[in-house]
């Protein structure tokens, strides 16, 4: 078996976090001590990424990704554990990082090329493919501090996919740029993979994950949260923006007014195994009012296998209302005909505030069914279709 492309061993990042520093050089004389506390931004960090493979990384602002990337990349040094990695290393980690603004961008393709270990014979001969790829042409001797974003972007990535790395660090700058680039720039990822290079992605953007990737990692906190498949690390990471985003919330909710019992059945009130396209779903809860809450609003998401919102509703919606809840009440969603097609989905329930800033109680996909193919093979969705003919 050969020796993995990066493996990352018990790495931690400390740094300095100063709360009062001095903001001027009297400050500095008078106040001799700054008060000032240790920030882990990383700590514990072990995963090995096989060559040909790309990972990645997934997680909310602040959870370490860059940094990460960055130690990978060898710009920043571990305060603990250590990195080894095989191979030459292109990254695209920060918007404009490697440009210097005063130079044009010939000059900073050079530059950029030169310090990723190209000979300038060996950029003269890559120089125009790097150009086109960026699209360019035109602005190529123009100073880079008049560019703009988009422009950054296509020239930064231009030169790191064209330097012949055997491992490319892409940080989630590529949002920046247009949707035919992000397309361009997506193909050349394939490319890569194909011909075996390693790749390691940041991104915010789960989907993309699970389109490009063979392993992911979901960081929180400077800490590995999920390491493994990128269907099963996607989920996890939705469910914990979802909590994070006041939709539901962490802590499962007030229960000031409580799902108590649910379940999901047929027509006739059966539990079956599997539903097929057009059949009816019926998705019940009983739920009780701990305390009179006005107002609230019962809800339910679902998602598919890997883990995409496909479809949700609620009694608002559906002009279902209490103007004050108490007690016990029954509430059901029916859906008829069921519109999914072959495939295990997923459903949330909950219970919240109109304005979902007050959760009471959430179930995070706590419930699934299946969906069996019928004697249609419909596509993505299924509609129910009538057919007529008459003789003409």
């Amino acid at each position: 078996m050969s020796a993995p492309a990066i493996a990352v061993d018990g790495i931690g990042k400390r740094f300095r976090r100063y709360k009062e520093r001095p903001t001027s050089l009297k400050e500095r004389v008078i106040r001799v001590r700054t008060t000032a506390e240790d920030f882990w931004a990383l700590r514990g960090i072990t995963l090995e990424v096989p060559q040909g493979s790309t990972l990645g990384l997934l997680g909310s602002n602040g959870s370490g990704k860059t940094t990460l990337l960055k130690i990978i990349g060898g710009i920043l040094r571990p305060t603990e554990g250590s990195v080894t990695t095989r191979g030459r290393i292109a990254a695209l980690l920060a918007l404009g990082a490697g440009f210097h603004i005063e130079l044009t961008g010939r000059e900073n393709v050079y530059l950029n090329a030169s310090i990723l270990g190209l000979s300038r014979q060996e950029i003269d001969l890559l120089f125009d493919a790097i150009v086109a790829f960026a699209e360019l042409e035109d602005f190529i001797d123009t100073p880079v501090k008049f560019y703009s974003s988009g422009m950054y972007v296509r020239l930064g990535f231009a030169v790191a996919v064209h330097v012949d790395p055997q491992i490319l660090l892409v940080d989630e700058v590529l949002a920046v740029g247009d949707i035919a680039f992000q397309h361009k720039c997506l193909d050349k990822v394939a490319e890569f993979q194909r011909e075996g290079r390693t790749i390691v992605v940041v991104t915010h953007v789960p989907d993309l994950v699970q389109r490009v990737c063979d392993q992911a990692v979901m960081l929180d906190h400077g800490r590995i949260l999920q390491y493994g498949e990128p269907a099963e690390v996607v989920r996890e990471f939705r469910l914990m923006m979802v909590k994070k985003d006041l939709a539901y919330g962490w802590d499962q909710g007030t229960k000031e007014i409580e799902i108590v019992s649910a379940e999901l059945f047929g027509a006739d009130g059966s539990t079956p195994d599997a539903f097929s396209p057009g059949d009816e779903l019926v998705i019940q809860m009983d739920l009780k009012a701990n305390v009179p809450i006005e107002d609230p609003v019962v809800s339910f998401a679902i998602h598919d296998q890997q883990n995409q919102f496909v479809f949700g509703t609620n009694t608002d919606w559906r002009y279902v209302r209490w103007p004050v809840f108490e007690g016990k009440h029954r509430v059901q969603f029916v859906l008829k005909p069921l519109p999914f097609v072959e495939g295990r989905y997923y459903v949330t329930l909950g219970v919240h505030s109109r304005d979902s800033r007050r959760v009471y109680h959430v179930q995070e996909q706590h419930y699934s069914f299946a969906v069996v193919r019928g004697v249609e093979n419909p596509g993505m969705v299924f509609i129910p279709v009538e057919c007529r003919s008459e003789r003409l």
